[in-house]
């Protein structure tokens, strides 16, 4: 029961403390997340505090509760050669990150899978195979999440316990569906466009409007595939340090 309290605690400081509700009183409504440019006095996006209000009790959350530091997160859905520049840029400054995986990357990319888990980083389920969740089944949502499920497990004997909507796609219902299945939905309250490989950002504006968004609960979203994330990822580190927050890694809530 210690271990159980100490979770639950956690969970408190994370705000991720919400219910399911019964599945047939929920929404179907598919909709595409986006927490806007507005933010409060603490530079924390009004969106993503508006998605915690809405969707917590469904186990999805979209930033963390002041003081809880910044979550470093990346959406790996292919292999673009940058992955190990960013990994030893994160051993090198001792910082923790997320990776919501595909099932086409876990199976082309077992030694990175390894690696991510042997220096401490958490492995995402971000869909077996991408697929949008509000348009799916019951059983193809679960067949979607759990076949990479069990192939993680298997093949790493790791369990996976976040989950990211491919595309920031959503309902209410399939939302709760996620937590049924023993996830926790991470959407996020940083983003910008850095997934177009032909069309990186320039460099100096990448940094300046990642380091301005900064905010305590943060929620970092990045994506492997960016040449510009790869190289800026020691400044990035450095610069948010340099505002007084420190990247950690959330607790699962407590059921």
């Amino acid at each position: 029961m210690k271990l159980a309290a100490m979770l639950l605690a956690a969970a408190i400081a994370f705000g991720m403390t919400g219910l399911t509700a019964a599945a047939d009183d929920l929404d179907t409504t598919s909709y595409g997340y986006g927490m806007g440019r507005e933010v409060d006095s603490n530079n924390r996006p009004y969106g993503a505090d508006n998605f915690n209000a809405e969707y917590s009790a469904q186990g999805a959350y979209a930033i963390f509760e002041p003081g809880a530091g910044v979550v470093l997160t990346f959406d790996a859905g292919y292999e673009n050669g940058y992955t190990v520049k960013i990994l030893n840029s994160l051993a090198e400054k001792g910082v923790h990150a997320i990776f919501f995986v595909t099932g086409d990357y876990a199976k082309d990319n077992k030694a990175l899978i390894r690696r991510m888990i042997d220096d401490g980083h958490i492995i995402g389920n971000h869909g077996m195979k991408h697929k949008s969740i509000p348009g799916l089944s019951g059983e193809a949502l679960t067949a979607d999440i759990m076949t990479l499920h069990d192939y993680i497990k298997t093949e790493f004997n790791y369990d996976m316990i976040y989950f990211r909507p491919p595309c920031g796609e959503f309902s209410e219902k399939s939302l709760s569906a996620v937590s049924d299945l023993g996830y926790t939905t991470l959407m996020w309250s940083f983003a910008y466009v850095d997934w177009e490989e032909n069309n990186q950002p320039d460099p100096d504006a990448a940094l300046k409007r990642i380091c301005e968004a900064a905010h305590e609960g943060e929620i970092m979203l990045l994506h492997a595939v960016s040449s510009v994330n790869a190289d800026l990822m020691p400044q990035i580190i450095d610069n948010i340090r340099s505002q007084g927050l420190e990247f950690v890694l959330p607790v699962v809530k407590y059921n």
